[in-house]
């Protein structure tokens, strides 16, 4: 099949004011859609660039965030800076920023400045708790908003206290909203001309993540019941599968779901258990859920004295879902992001081979944007605030001797 020219959001142009993980992986799955992204920074660089000065690996997410973006830097507490920015805004169909709320607004820049002179202009604003709301003006980082999401308090095992999920859940799912949002709103924009105001929370984002776990707490106020346990471990969050636990094994662990009595019956066969079948305390799915610790015990019992991969080779051949509870190391070795081009390995200058990621958003019909590492800071001041917007290269160097651009 031959890959078309075009690209879903070609001729999209974003101003990208994003910092850290949340906004900048939207605008990342925005870029790698087609859309010309613009990222404006500070002098010194945004967040997970400055992250460097730390260590390589500190600062390793900036360039997994911000392939195929211009870099640009702004003096935003400066007049001329802020003009820059809204000459930018005015050629722009989407300016994106994860400020605190009311950031941009104090500075003259915000939602309704911006787009009195561009009403086509969407503007979206990814935040912690939203720009309404009694949580509006806490400040929000991942961990944060893990906390007050419950996403914690269900994390960890019943026994102990509560831990927080090892990915950045909170930033993630609050840009892969941020970016529905901005595509929502694009559709909208194509319609009828119209711009948006978008305003996309992490605290929202991670909210329906918990369905499992909320689900019976809610069930149990409707019918007056004790709640149930917040933390199940490695079980299923609502207690309402079994087997569904990850296991020991000879040299490592595996996880293992039967979600049903077909998956059952392909767990005994692997386990060499037929007898299993007809006995009614793990005949059928309520019986097992019912007997859940004695199930554990007869699948770690089978699991523990075998390796990883023979479990894992058994119960794929029996139809079991299953997988080997691997290291981040093996996950990012792994042949299969390579096959689904999801990570490409590209010499990123100053830095050498990176595993770059690419989008998850995947188009039959055309192959994958080349990965254009992340620029160093301010790279295209010359190419946007020159070429694009027209100012000369001597107003350029005045700027710059300013303070108002690098």
């Amino acid at each position: 099949m031959s890959a078309e020219v075009s690209r879903p959001l070609e001729g999209v142009t974003v101003v990208d004011l994003g910092q850290i993980y949340n906004a900048p992986y939207a605008t990342l799955l925005l870029a790698l859609a087609g859309a010309e992204v613009i990222k404006v920074e500070p002098l010194d660089g945004e967040l997970s660039r400055t992250r460097r000065r730390i260590s390589l690996g500190s600062g390793m997410a900036f360039y997994m965030l911000n392939s195929n973006k211009r870099c640009v830097t702004l003096n935003l507490k400066d007049e001329r800076g802020k003009e820059l920015l809204r000459e930018l805004a005015d050629r722009a169909d989407v300016l994106v920023e994860n400020f605190r709320p009311g950031v941009m607004d104090r500075l003259g820049i915000g939602a309704e400045a911006l787009r009195a002179r561009n009403p086509r202009l969407i503007y979206a604003a990814g935040s912690g708790y939203g720009q309404t709301g009694r949580y509006k003006d806490l400040p929000a980082m991942d961990l944060a908003v893990q906390a007050m999401s419950g996403a914690i308090a269900s994390t960890g095992h019943p026994d102990e206290g509560p831990v927080k999920a090892g990915p950045a859940l909170s930033d993630f799912l609050g840009g892969i909203h941020l970016y529905g949002a901005i595509v929502t709103a694009l559709f909208q924009q194509a319609r009828s001309g119209r711009g948006a105001v978008l305003d996309v929370a992490m605290l929202d984002s991670v909210y329906p993540s918990l369905m499992s776990n909320a689900g019976p707490f809610v069930g149990a106020a409707i019918e007056g019941g004790p709640p149930p346990p917040e933390r199940t471990g490695n079980r299923q969050g609502g207690l309402a599968e079994s087997p569904y636990n990850v296991y020991p094994t000879k040299d490592g662990h595996i996880a293992v779901i039967c979600v049903t009595d077909q998956h059952w019956v392909g767990l005994t066969e692997a386990m060499g258990r037929p007898e299993l079948l007809t006995d009614p305390v793990y005949s059928t799915k309520p019986a097992r859920i019912r007997a859940m610790d004695a199930v554990d015990e007869l699948v770690s019992a089978w699991t523990s004295v075998q390796p990883t991969d023979e479990v894992f080779d058994l119960l794929r051949r029996a139809g079991v879902v299953c997988a080997p509870a691997r290291s981040l190391g093996e996950v990012i070795a792994d042949p299969y992001f390579r096959e689904r081009g999801m990570i490409v390995d590209v010499d990123v200058p100053g830095v050498g081979p990176v595993p770059l990621i690419h989008t998850p958003l995947y188009f039959s019909d055309r192959d994958r944007l080349p990965l254009d590492p992340a620029h160093e800071l301010g790279q295209d001041n010359d190419a946007v605030f020159g070429d694009l917007l027209g100012h000369p290269a001597e107003v350029l160097g005045t700027y710059r001797a300013a303070g108002v651009i690098s």
